[in-house]
């Protein structure tokens, strides 16, 4: 996890412009370097380090003796660098895995590069010598990446938003700042006043595609046919494998535990594989919430059981309101449920980075998209649009839950592995046939649960244990943490400014003292760009007026029996 930024035919002096570029100074607190861009007075490259994988040469942009003209600037990790070595006989100068992307270049360009990466990633690579940039991200955004292009040929890139938005320039103050797309790739000229044209932005990857790098895995060609216990046994495999892969790291690995199924699977089967390996400290997890919340409860339970070492952060209102501002300008967005559920996966990524030497750390971001484990995929009117609904969340997840958990997690340092959206894995699961996906018994995530049933991972009453939002799970059961929230926001948002709030704000306008509250502080940091958000995250199928899945019927009627 790093801070990458860039810019081409600046006309402002550089020395300026890159005190834009310590506005991520957080993504990477080991080292920053500053390199211009021989025979490119106007062009730059700014790199913020979290050393997680080779201490000595780790710093970017990358160049090798062997490519002079590529330089490379990138944020992510790239799992299976050393499978591509070896299929293709690539001699590496260092032991960072993003190497591979110039070796991948050089061999076949920029298409077959960005299919071949089993990983996350977001990248810049200039090519001098054809005079090209390309920017990359990966499939389902999990590393971020923003751009701005100005009509005159002036390109600014950056990890988030916020290092692009104050930059300087002669035709304008750079306002169509923007996230540039996951799974897509984009080509440029660049012109020998360092300025760049944008030449095509091209789609490499859909996510219900077998990726590319299938062909060099180490897992190999799975049974095929959809008989249950085949399904099954590939869901285990699979599961397996995007953990391992993920186990590359010089620093310490840690992993967060709600005490729900997806975080408490990644832990149990994260802690398992440690052992195999022989890994030399134990697991810490680290569980949030307010005093005898449900999540502390169930993340006792599962620590117990796997033998991690347990931590628990408990925070108490207060506190957690007192976070908001700070959070939501880590976040640059304002949508309600992402705002919610960050305040605290950020408190406790901040306990994590003062208080533990733990820098990787392991989350279960992505199941609930991918497995239909939101409550409301109960109410789903079949399960091929249940099937597509889960496909739209994971094109947003980037917008959303992938945002919440990079962010939240990079303001203090940290490096987040999603194993849940690992490409085979989520690719895999796409495939399966729609009603095998959906909700059975009453109980979502059915297909997941029972892969693991005979497992003995996991107690069975984590196994089952029904879906709880994280930012509903870390408050009690008697008050949840959206309604102190609302509490404490009733008394700060006057009627009337709710009831001119959409004059105020004409774009997504608040229908919530609450939202309006988010809103607030938002255009404090970023004034004008709600643009960012195309809209709020709600549940569908439903007449749900906020998003939290404890005022859905079917939570209610759940935790009344």
């Amino acid at each position: 996890m790093c801070g990458i930024w860039a810019l081409f035919g600046s006309d402002e002096c550089l020395s300026v412009q890159c005190l834009s570029a310590m506005k991520i100074a957080h993504r990477g607190p080991d080292a920053f370097r500053f390199e211009n861009v021989n025979g490119f007075t106007n062009c730059c490259f700014g790199f913020h380090r979290l050393a997680v994988v080779d201490q000595l040469y780790g710093m970017q942009p990358i160049r090798v003796k062997k490519f002079p003209y590529l330089w490379l600037c990138y944020n992510g990790e790239i799992y299976n660098f050393k499978q591509l070595q070896k299929q293709f006989g690539f001699e590496y100068q260092t032991l960072v895995d993003g190497e591979v992307i110039l070796h991948l270049y050089n061999r076949g360009g920029i298409e077959q590069t960005a299919s071949m990466l089993d990983g996350v990633f977001s990248f810049i690579l200039l090519d001098t010598a054809n005079r090209k940039v390309f920017l990359a991200r990966d499939t389902y955004g999990v590393r971020p990446l923003f751009k701005v292009l100005t009509d005159d040929g002036f390109l600014g890139v950056c990890s988030e938003a916020k290092g692009l938005i104050n930059l300087k320039h002669s035709t304008s103050l750079c306002s169509k700042v923007e996230p540039f797309l996951p799974g897509h790739y984009e080509v440029l000229d660049l012109k020998p006043s360092g300025k760049v044209a944008s030449v095509e932005l091209v789609k490499f990857h859909s996510y219900k595609d077998e990726p590319l790098h299938a062909v060099c895995d180490t897992v190999e060609t799975l049974p095929s046919g959809f008989d249950l216990e085949t399904v099954k046994s590939n869901i285990r495999i699979l599961f397996e494998n995007a953990v391992r892969k993920r186990l590359m790291a010089h620093r310490r690995i840690g992993c967060l535990l709600s005490g729900g199924l997806d975080s408490s699977l990644v832990a149990a089967v994260l802690l398992k594989l440690m052992k195999e390996i022989n890994v030399s400290y134990p697991l810490q997890t680290f569980a949030i919430g307010m005093e005898n919340s449900p999540d502390l409860v169930a993340a006792r339970k599962v620590a117990a059981h796997i033998g991690s070492e347990h931590h628990e952060v408990i925070f108490n209102s207060e506190e957690g309101i007192q976070a908001i501002e700070e959070v939501i300008f880590s976040l640059e967005t304002y949508d309600i449920t992402t705002v919610r559920a960050s305040i605290g996966m950020y408190l406790v990524s901040k306990y994590i980075r003062k208080k533990t030497d733990s820098v990787v750390i392991f989350s279960g971001e992505g199941s609930d998209e991918l497995t239909q484990g939101y409550i409301y995929f109960h109410k789903a009117p079949s399960p091929e649009e249940a099937a597509e609904e889960s496909e739209r969340l994971l094109k947003e997840l980037y917008l959303f839950d992938v945002l919440r958990a990079d962010r939240t997690t990079a303001a203090h340092g940290l490096e987040l592995r999603v194993p849940f959206l690992d490409h085979r894995f989520t690719s895999y699961y796409l495939s399966l046939p729609a009603e095998l996906r959906i909700p059975k018994n009453g109980i979502e995530k059915y297909l997941l649960r029972q892969s693991f049933e005979d497992s003995n991972l996991l107690p069975k009453e984590i196994l089952w244990r029904p879906k709880e939002a994280f930012s509903d799970g870390i408050a009690s059961v008697k008050k949840s943490w959206f309604s102190i929230l609302q509490d404490y926001i009733d008394q700060q948002v006057d009627d009337l400014l709710l009831e001119k709030a959409a004059e105020k704000y004409p774009f997504n306008p608040p229908r919530t003292k609450e939202s309006y509250y988010y809103r607030q502080i938002f255009e404090k940091h970023y004034p004008g760009r709600s643009n960012w958000l195309p809209h709020y995250w709600m549940p569908r199928w439903v007449k749900a007026t906020d998003p939290s899945a404890r005022t859905l019927k079917h939570y209610k009627s759940a935790t009344q029996e």
